[in-house]
């Protein structure tokens, strides 16, 4: 019985530690100092833990209360320090947690921006994930700013901003 309890216990804290280990990965937490206003920060997940010079999947949010308009384009820029890849093949937009089909994604990395246009315009008031998947981190670590600016359908052709993920990488 006694040897039975402690393997309980000690499984216990193990599984403990590695749930504590999953979520510290999750979404940011307070960003204090950021230079963004909260109400501009949106939302984001590294799935592969963002360490520097390793493989990721970045899962990039859009609150449905920020999506006021529908969108025919997502422009995500980055700052000049940002040293990392993507994979323009591997772009995928999810509204309200479905893939939606993406008519052509550009990486331009002289302007150091990625669009993506969805086929259809994403509807206002949805909630958004763009996933970056097979995206190579920076060597170096760091906090980057990944800014995200949209078009509206039979909108004046200028982009609006949106809100920001402050990015950081181990």
């Amino acid at each position: 019985m006694r040897r039975l309890l402690s393997t309980l216990a000690v499984t216990g804290c193990l599984l403990t530690g590695f749930q504590a280990v999953s979520w510290a990965q999750g979404l940011p937490g307070l960003t204090l100092f950021s230079g963004i206003k909260s109400e501009n920060q949106l939302p984001y997940r590294l799935d592969f833990g963002g360490q520097a010079d390793g493989w990721d999947r970045y899962i990039l949010r859009i609150p449905a209360q920020k999506m006021k308009l529908a969108v025919a384009q997502f422009a995500i820029t980055y700052p000049d320090y940002y040293k990392g890849n993507f994979d323009p093949k591997q772009v995928e937009v999810k509204v309200k947690g479905k893939s939606v089909p993406v008519s052509e994604v550009k990486w331009d990395k002289e302007g150091r921006v990625i669009e993506i246009f969805p086929e259809e315009p994403v509807p206002a008031g949805s909630r958004v994930e763009v996933v970056l998947s097979n995206v190579k981190n920076p060597t170096f670590g760091g906090v980057y700013y990944f800014n995200c600016q949209v078009l509206s359908p039979g909108d004046v052709p200028m982009l609006r901003y949106v809100g920001s993920w402050v990015l950081s990488i181990n």
